[in-house]
């Protein structure tokens, strides 16, 4: 696999002898995007934290850049990071150091979900070793931490609340982290995959930025990690992830949506996102013919509900109200009229709520009454 390559700090010493304008011109043209979700360019990020601390600078208001590693991977059925973080934690250190030296980053902070306290050990002795062996330890301070199993913590302004000792909940932007984060000064998060692609597209030639890490789980014989190229035929993935039984449709975790399976579909951010769904950080959740999708939804909905930060009130009322709607659907004491009020009232949770929990927090209701109604209609009082 790409991403367990080892590259044993030869690309930290490239990236010195480049320089930090070099390493950037490297890894914009190798194409390395966000692996959390947005797919934003990296390169891109690190320029506007930089061009932030260039305009404070001018203004005599210089701060320094803060470096953020987003390893909280709270998402259900996404458990790529932790099989970084397991198998090739050295190459994520290194990413990091290269991160903190073109941004001169003098503090970078690791962000652990708290129900990986088991790799907690291991990620601090990694960081000890490769800083004392980058001859780094007076440069950067590499800090981890904890999480407290809070779903809203994965987005990028709740991340800075909870570091800072604050509640985990997101704020409003602008501004944004690279302008405006940690402390007031500009901040820069890349997740664990992200960070581990850094010294990887640095040093080889043949770095693949098409290669994606794939969450495979659900009703099938061999969940785990895959890594395929983005394009990659669904007839391939099912063969090698071997289904239990015939597959029906395909959930991208709670927030990516639901939609019907094709044999024949390339996976690509752009056939995804036709069905209306969200790759994210391509999760797939195979469902089996021989459930309910309003099972599915409803269990979802009960995890957003439980989730939700209670900032806003269309995300923080509109779960509560998505949740019950569902049990009545379920109790089949729901009508035809509730059905169009629960599409209403998604739609109405999605444009409105602060943040992206609450804006995705009803795709998989949109997406499955969509794709999916006939289901829905099976406990619809006749």
């Amino acid at each position: 696999m790409q991403i367990l390559r080892q590259t044993n700090l030869e690309a930290l010493k490239l990236a010195k002898e480049l320089g930090p304008e070099k390493v950037l011109q490297i890894l914009e043209r190798k194409a390395l995007v966000g692996r959390g979700g947005a797919s934003f360019p990296l390169a891109k990020k690190w320029k506007l934290a930089l061009d932030a601390k260039k305009k404070n600078t001018n203004k005599n208001n210089s701060k320094d850049i803060y470096l953020i590693c987003n390893a909280d991977e709270g998402e259900p059925g996404t458990f790529k990071d932790k099989f970084i973080l397991k198998n090739n934690p050295e190459t994520l250190i290194e990413g990091i150091l290269i991160a903190a030296y073109t941004l001169n980053a003098k503090k970078a902070f690791i962000y652990l979900r708290n129900e990986y306290e088991f790799l907690l050990n291991d990620l601090e002795n990694t960081i000890k070793s490769l800083l004392k062996k980058s001859k780094m330890e007076n440069k950067v301070e590499i800090k981890i931490v904890r999480g407290a199993g809070a779903y809203i913590c994965g987005e990028e302004t709740a991340i800075m609340q909870s570091i800072m000792g604050y509640r985990g909940q997101s704020q409003y932007k602008p501004p944004y982290p690279t302008e405006q984060g940690l402390w007031e000064s500009p901040t820069v998060l890349n997740n664990v995959e992200t960070l581990t692609c850094v010294p990887q597209a640095l040093l080889y030639d043949d770095w693949n930025p098409n290669l994606r890490l794939f969450s495979a789980s659900g009703d099938i014989e061999n969940p785990g990690i895959y890594e395929w190229e983005l394009g990659v035929k669904m007839s391939t993935i099912l063969d090698t992830v071997k289904p239990k039984q015939e597959i029906k449709a395909l959930s991208f975790g709670c927030f990516g949506g639901i939609m019907p399976i094709n044999k024949n579909t390339l996976v690509t951010t752009e056939t995804i996102c036709e069905e209306d769904c969200q790759h994210g950080a391509f999760t797939i959740i195979f469902i089996g013919k021989n459930r309910n999708i309003v099972d599915i939804c409803l269990s979802i909905a009960k995890f957003y509900t439980y989730e939700s930060c209670g900032k806003c009130t269309p995300c923080r009322e509109g779960t509560i109200r998505i949740l019950n709607l569902l049990k009545k659907v379920r109790d089949k004491k729901a009508t035809p009229a509730d059905l169009e009020l629960l599409k209403e009232l998604s739609q109405h949770i999605k444009e409105t709520s602060l943040c992206g929990l609450g804006q995705s927090s009803t795709n998989h209701i949109l997406t499955s009454l969509e794709h999916f109604k006939p289901d829905y209609m099976e406990y619809i009082k006749k």
